[in-house]
């Protein structure tokens, strides 16, 4: 069975323990970038990725932007939006669709 799993610094991620999913926190994208390679080899479906995390990994996680799993999707963290999660899913929505039907 697959896992949700989610990373960031220890603020952000700690509520989502509550409902379950599991916690993974890092407060560098030089922590973080072992634990994601650990986790897409694991049993994790959707990874979980704070904005302010992934601000220093995106081509960690670009590379698994055309694999069916790990879904690894950027969220805001405990510091609001950055508007990185923004304009991932508007380039995957973008990559699937042909045209950018999100535009803000």
């Amino acid at each position: 069975m697959y896992k949700i799993a989610v990373m960031g610094d220890r603020d952000s991620v700690l509520g989502f323990k509550a409902l379950g999913i599991e916690i993974f926190v890092a407060d560098s994208a030089a922590q973080a970038r072992p634990i994601l390679r650990r986790l897409a080899a694991g049993e994790y479906a959707v990874i979980y990725v704070t904005e302010r995390l992934a601000e220093g990994m995106h081509d960690d996680i670009d590379s698994y932007k055309d694999r069916l799993t790990p879904a690894v999707i950027v969220i805001p963290g405990k510091d609001g939006l950055m508007g990185l999660g923004m304009s991932s899913l508007q380039n995957a929505v973008k990559r699937a669709v042909g045209a950018d039907i999100l535009h803000t």
